[in-house]
């Protein structure tokens, strides 16, 4: 018997026009791209606004993100659908802003704060476990919901010390729902080189959710602000970041800056955990025999009534599963600069202005890069090639100094999760409700990813 291929998306036939490519990314960004960027070095793209280049070189990727990464800076097409909910948040600036804002996030996330935001993971991770029980009558599941629900409640936790069940929390969580409906990150500014006097024009669901979720975000911050000024408050994240002064200014975020921040921490680390999370779930269900390794592993390291952070370090097989699972579906399948001079790479001519596309979706899996790239194998980082491309070829949370600051709590959250709902149930596949891979802003199920549920 043939052995399943995890789900992947067809790419486009031949060339189209830029109105066919409009209307193919819209459906969705990965399908709308051709196969021979599978296998390309190097791709070109000219349109009569722009043009782009997708480097899946390794070489360009590591002088693009690490060598010269103030000469190629994070395009504002990114912005352009993103600005009514991030504001100025760390995701969209550039420059000495952007320097400033990761001087004051950065040390909320380092290893030793890590350790200390665990229980509150430890204690999400035990919610979920708990709220699956009503669902574990082997009778379809949407699992993506459930992950969704799942990582907000991380973020909560962990940021400002609430679970998700708290009102403000829920209806943040309910908002950011409606918003990501309305795919704010198909805008046309997206597509278009607007002059900064032109306006945007947003949808007006888009609008309005990004205003409410900001609002109950301000609220959030206020109040903990006033429990700081008071004396009261919690020691977690969102104390941590507020109380931070900038290591050369001397001054910490003001209120309307903490919230572009947290609206940053919730769509980054919420969005995508929730997409690793039900992939890996999917993937486990498609290959039953890495699902009971997992199952054996926690069953053997993980007591939930006990809280213990080096736990961490004896998940591997989870690890790994999660680390494949992001290799194969990384959560954010683009990356968009911008070359801010004339540049030369492999012996072609990159005008200044040009929008240079990093794509971990296609270095994850180019075929001259990996062993059996479409393949799932969570052994393959125990060998030579997986190694070397572990270095060199994997990117889900980009590299070089704008590296995710949440990449180490990603880490932790995602096989903790993983491990602790495989230890208590059985997750199987649904006949005829294949899982179908597209991206806008993450890659998620374009129909959910269903699977059924059963007690262990």
């Amino acid at each position: 018997m043939t052995e399943p291929m995890p789900p992947k998306p067809p790419s486009r036939a031949g060339r189209v026009s830029l109105w066919r490519y409009a209307k193919l990314f819209r459906k969705d960004i990965l399908s709308a791209q051709p196969a021979r960027l599978y296998h390309a070095w190097m791709a070109e793209f000219r349109t009569p606004f722009f043009r782009s280049y997708m480097c899946n070189d390794p070489e360009l990727v590591d002088l693009v993100l690490k060598q010269r990464p103030d000469d190629f800076p994070k395009s504002d097409r990114i912005r352009e659908g993103l600005a009514p909910l991030l504001g100025n948040s760390v995701f969209v600036t550039n420059g000495d802003v952007w320097k400033r804002q990761r001087r004051i996030i950065d040390p909320a996330f380092e290893g030793g704060r890590l350790r200390e935001v665990f229980p509150a993971m430890w204690d999400a991770a035990n919610a979920v476990v708990a709220r699956l029980e009503t669902h574990s009558d082997g009778k379809p599941v949407e699992i993506e919901s459930h992950a969704s629900h799942a990582a907000a409640d991380v973020i909560f936790r962990t940021l400002f010390s609430i679970p998700i069940e708290h009102e403000v929390a829920g209806r943040v969580f309910e908002e950011f729902r409606e918003h990501q409906r309305t795919q704010p990150v198909l805008n046309l500014g997206a597509f278009l080189p607007l002059p900064k006097w032109f306006p945007r024009f947003h949808k007006r669901d888009t609008k309005r959710t990004a205003k409410v979720i900001r609002q109950l975000i301000a609220q959030l911050t206020q109040d903990r602000m006033r429990a700081i000024q008071d004396g009261d408050a919690p020691d977690d994240l969102a104390t941590k970041i507020m109380t931070t002064p900038d290591p050369e200014t001397g001054k910490c975020f003001d209120t309307d800056e903490m919230v572009d921040q947290v609206a940053i921490f919730f769509l980054a680390g919420h969005e995508t955990s929730a997409s690793s999370l039900a992939w890996a779930l999917y993937l486990l269900a498609l290959y039953p025999e890495w699902q009971d390794r997992v199952a054996t592993e926690a069953r053997a390291e993980i007591d939930p009534d006990k809280v213990y952070f080096s736990v961490m370090s004896k998940l591997r097989i989870s690890r790994d599963v999660f680390r494949e699972t992001m290799r194969l579906y990384p959560p954010v399948p683009m990356m968009v600069r911008e070359a801010q001079c004339p540049e030369r790479f492999r012996a072609r001519d990159v005008p200044a202005g040009s929008q240079i596309v990093l794509s971990p979706w296609h270095l994850h899996r180019h075929e001259r890069l990996w062993d059996n790239p479409d393949g799932f194998d969570p052994d393959r980082f125990q060998t030579p090639n997986g190694k070397e491309c572990l270095r060199n070829a994997y990117i889900p949370f980009s590299t070089g100094q704008r590296v995710c600051p949440g990449s180490g709590f990603a880490m932790i959250e995602g096989p903790l999760l993983l491990s602790m709902l495989v230890r208590s149930y059985r997750f199987e596949l649904v006949k005829n409700r294949p899982a179908i891979p597209v991206a806008h802003l993450t890659v998620r199920g374009k129909d959910g990813i269903w699977l059924s549920i059963t007690q262990r």
